[in-house]
């Protein structure tokens, strides 16, 4: 179920409510290849576990009291660890959406999805997926319909080579799988999704995913 190995995905579980944190903890129970390591109650707690552990998961509350989801994971983000985050929150806001995204969150789950479906999307976002709620990626294909962007690949002057790893994005492979793909070092892809970002004045790669799928669609 996942890009690096067979050994479960270690998880860390960050939220303020603790029915939620207790009934998500009690669900990844039921599924093979998690192994939950920490959970916290508190964005400081939270981070003192993730600098630790290092884990491979780390599913995030967004509004929390002391510290927001937002800081907490941008303090990730700013520390270079391998760890994908997943926002899990009660928010449906366009503007949070756009902001987790931006700040490179892997994903953004609403808590009031049916257990199988966050089953699904926590499983394919250890396998190295962008994962949305399907309920939210109309907020996101509206936001960046507000912004100016390229017209087309082309417009944009993306080589056939950032174009290939446009499409990979646009399905939600991590840089791992991409570079496994096409046969190329995973550093080479980061360069290339950096330069296919700035053609297409983005801050992140889930904003180029959603961009590319409404492209192909207006092409067809």
């Amino acid at each position: 179920m996942n890009d690096r190995n067979d050994t479960p995905q270690s998880v860390v579980i960050i939220d303020d409510h603790p029915l939620f944190r207790k009934g998500l903890i009690q669900l990844l129970r039921t599924v093979p290849g998690f192994r939950l390591v920490a959970e916290a109650a508190d964005g400081k707690e939270g981070i003192a576990h993730i600098l630790h552990l290092r884990p491979d998961l780390l599913l995030l509350d967004l509004n929390m009291k002391d510290m927001s989801g937002l800081e907490v994971l941008k303090f990730v983000r700013q520390a270079d660890l391998d760890t994908r985050v997943v926002m899990v929150t009660v928010s449906d806001a366009a503007e949070d959406l756009v902001a987790a995204l931006r700040a490179g969150a892997d994903g953004y789950l609403l808590k009031d999805m049916e257990p199988e479906q966050m089953v699904e999307a926590l499983q394919a976002a250890a396998a190295g997926r962008i994962v949305v709620s399907e309920a939210l990626t109309h907020l996101m294909a509206a936001a960046l319909r507000r912004e100016k962007r390229p017209d087309s690949v082309t417009d944009a002057g993306l080589t056939e080579q950032e174009q290939r790893i446009l499409e990979r994005i646009a399905v939600g492979l991590s840089n791992k799988l991409i570079a496994r793909e096409l046969g190329i070092a995973e550093g080479t892809v980061k360069v290339h999704v950096k330069h296919v970002l700035r053609k297409l004045n983005f801050r992140s790669r889930v904003e180029a995913a959603v961009w590319a799928v409404a492209n192909q669609r207006g092409e067809r």
